[in-house]
């Protein structure tokens, strides 16, 4: 522990892309428009579902909270990043970089979790649609968010307090461009066996079970799909449910290949452009995977729009 503590006094240096310098300009640049296509993509999303009345539905309600979550997750990472690229400098300090671990391995735990309610979402709407509005009260919707909220939370704190204690006998430098878990790990000066499976254990209550959720969930809701006789309401059924399944593909695909393997085993390199994938091209990819697919989600938009100009035009007229 005192090892732990000498080490706690300094920043910490985060690596990055810093062996290849050409390659963090390049990186900036992209980074910095998918952030900005993630804040209004999600913020539209938000004030759409929340300005248009046909949208306070259950399905809408869990898509304003996946949406919110995906602005607080890059927002935890994106502005540090940027700095680190654009400048020489690539420290964090020990305070917020304790910080970005606990709020990051949090909000990614909430995604895991927030996928597989939606899907219960979309099982009730499709499978028991005479049903629907009564299992899914306000009620329960509210229960169901603060669950998540809290068993992420308390995942966060274990695994991260956890790596937190890890003596680093004054080691700093993390091979990343965020604080991550199994990068902090890495630098530990002793044997991190008990954290790592710690890790996996968690990892399969956390990422596989609300993914065998969502299989035996989208499995009954196949069956439903294929009973239907109505060309669009399996249509639509494909089209709503479609949209998530995009986004668990996505988000599942990366998160088990990054933390499921036992000691890593992806290369340092792979590991960042996968990490760089789900943390900031994902939650870009979001608003438009479900706003491409959802004609209820376009009409909103475009109402929202039409308010904007119209707001606008009073504005110029009120001035002239």
């Amino acid at each position: 522990m005192g090892q732990s503590n000498h080490s706690a006094l300094h920043n910490f240096i985060l690596l990055g892309f810093s062996d290849h310098p050409k390659l963090e300009k390049i990186l900036s640049g992209v980074v910095a428009i998918f952030y900005f296509i993630t804040l209004m993509g999600n913020t539209a999303i938000i004030l759409a579902s929340l300005l248009d009345s046909h949208l306070h539905t259950p399905m809408y309600f869990f898509l304003r909270n996946l949406s919110f979550l995906d602005l607080c997750f890059t927002t935890s990472i994106v502005p540090q990043m940027l700095v680190n690229l654009w400048g020489p400098e690539k420290t964090i300090s020990y305070v917020g970089c304790i910080i970005q671990l606990y709020v990051y391995m949090w909000f990614g735990s909430i995604e895991c979790l927030l996928l597989a309610v939606m899907s219960y979402d979309r099982f009730t709407a499709i499978c028991k649609p005479l049903h629907y509005f009564i299992i899914m009260n306000p009620q329960l919707c509210l229960k169901m968010i603060i669950m998540v909220w809290s068993v992420s939370l308390a995942n966060s704190v274990v695994l991260c307090s956890l790596t937190v204690n890890l003596p680093r006998c004054g080691n700093n430098i993390l091979d990343h461009f965020l604080c991550e878990l199994p990068a902090m790990v890495k630098i530990a000066c002793v044997d991190t066996t008990t954290v790592e499976m710690s890790v996996f254990a968690l990892g399969i209550v956390i990422v596989l079970t609300p993914l065998a959720l969502i299989l035996i969930s989208y499995g009954y809701i196949a069956k439903a799909v294929l009973r239907m006789k109505s060309k669009a309401g399996r249509r639509k059924a494909v089209n709503t449910c479609g949209s998530h399944l995009t986004v668990v593909s996505i988000f599942y695909g990366t998160i088990i290949y990054m933390y499921l393997q036992p000691g890593n085993s992806a290369s340092k390199d792979q590991g960042k452009f996968l990490t760089l994938f789900y943390t900031i091209i994902t939650p870009s990819l979001n608003p438009l995977i479900y706003t491409l697919r959802n004609k209820d989600m376009k009409d909103a938009l475009k109402k929202l729009v039409r308010v904007h100009q119209d707001s606008a035009k009073l504005k110029r007229t009120s001035k002239s």
